[in-house]
């Protein structure tokens, strides 16, 4: 279980609509570096690090890489049949087992957590310049919750409102170790990230530059 230190400047949890919790700090440095350290062997295959091609022609400016489940827009397969063909890297337990913790912590309900069963992790790295657009995470089967955790440079993370991309929203800072979760009335939140602030990430976190983006969710597609 990832130990959780008493923090006495920053809040343990803030709920920032009904079933989204913002968890500044949750992640200590040393799981970071661990997880920079595993997401840097990911990138390199089977199926390597890559930016996403849209339906329209246009390039995502975040690359990526996929564990569990190959996404592109918009949907999920085994393989990556519109780039090298293979096979993407299973989604390991003790990873989906972090997802479960944070929904633990968020919800403070084991048995929410024990039900968390992440098969998909979507890793994304954003330079300096890297933004992602507003967006529903709704190509799932499965209304489980979104599980996200960041390293490296602060962002600010839109979280908006079920109907459309315009407002109301809320803008949230995601700093390196921070999580966040959303489920229940926000798990279809339209969401993105216009922002980030380079050069704000710790040092010692193995990360020369930008920010690494990791999201667990539930694909309901079974085996």
């Amino acid at each position: 279980m990832i130990p959780f230190p008493e923090d006495p400047v920053r809040p343990r949890r803030v709920e920032i609509a009904p079933g989204a919790l913002h968890l500044p700090g949750w992640l200590p440095l040393d799981q970071q570096v661990k997880l920079v350290e595993a997401c840097r062997a990911w990138a390199s295959g089977p199926v390597p690090m890559r930016r996403t091609r849209l339906p329209g022609g246009g390039v995502m400016s975040v690359q990526s890489v996929h564990l569990g489940w190959y996404w592109r827009p918009y949907r999920y397969s085994r393989t990556a049949d519109d780039h090298n063909g293979a096979r993407v890297a299973e989604l390991p337990q003790w990873l989906a087992e972090l997802g479960r913790e944070v929904v633990r912590f968020g919800y403070r309900d084991s048995s929410a957590a024990d039900a968390y069963r992440p098969d998909v992790a979507l890793v994304n790295y954003y330079d300096r310049d890297a933004k992602l657009g507003m967006h529903q995470d709704k190509e799932e089967r499965s209304d489980a919750p979104v599980v996200s955790l960041s390293m490296g440079d602060r962002c600010v993370f839109r979280f908006g409102n079920t109907e459309n991309r315009n407002r109301p929203w809320t803008d949230v800072e995601l700093a390196s170790g921070d999580a966040f979760v959303f489920g229940g009335p926000s798990r279809f939140v339209y969401h993105g990230v216009p922002k980030l602030y380079p050069d704000s990430g710790p040092p010692g976190l193995g990360l020369s530059g930008g920010r690494l983006n990791l999201t667990l969710r539930v694909t309901g597609m079974g085996s």
